[in-house]
């Protein structure tokens, strides 16, 4: 589990170096570059601990296949009259984040946060630089948002289901890399 939280953490410190490079760029090209790498890398960085989060508690014997298959993203299926996990099945982002507060702090997460708004446009901005119909731009303001609402997602999660903060929140958009 460490190795997976090791990786998460740091995509989410080369996402905030790939702000912090573009903010420092004075060239458009490569500043757009390194923001559509950080906003890429942060939801990589997203995704990767909300999957560690996902793999840690799938194990428990109370959760129903239905549970795992969502925490696990395997489809369900009915056989010999026993549900089973069957091959990959995606959820949204969103919903896993839902499900993982609900399930393991026993509270709906609170949709008015300051942060919850802000990840959906985050995710919107990402969809869009993922599944491109035309030019998105992506600004500095989009990427500082979208790191912010990364962060805080996560913790608001660790908050919710360990009852402690996410260890890197405490660095906010600072990275500790240098490249």
């Amino acid at each position: 589990m460490a190795d997976i939280d090791d990786f998460a953490t740091s995509l989410l410190e080369e996402a905030k170096r790939f702000l912090e490079k573009a903010v420092e760029g004075k060239d458009n090209a490569r500043r757009d570059a390194n923001l559509h790498e950080a906003l890429m890398l942060a939801f990589c960085s997203l995704e990767a601990q909300v999957n560690a989060i996902a793999e840690e508690f799938c194990s428990r014997p109370e959760l129903t296949p239905h549970d795992k298959g969502i925490l696990l993203e395997r489809a369900v299926r009915l056989e010999d009259g026993e549900f089973t996990l069957g091959g990959f099945r995606m959820y949204r982002l969103e919903d896993r984040i839902l499900f993982l507060h609900r399930q393991f702090s026993g509270k709906r997460l609170d949709k008015s946060a300051a942060w919850w708004p802000q990840l959906k446009r985050a995710m919107d901005n990402r969809n869009k630089l993922t599944h491109p119909k035309g030019a998105h731009p992506v600004t500095v303001e989009n990427v500082r948002d979208a790191l912010a609402a990364v962060i805080a997602s996560l913790d608001a999660l660790y908050m919710a289901i360990y009852k402690k903060g996410f260890p890197a929140a405490g660095l906010a958009l600072d990275s500790l890399l240098t490249f």
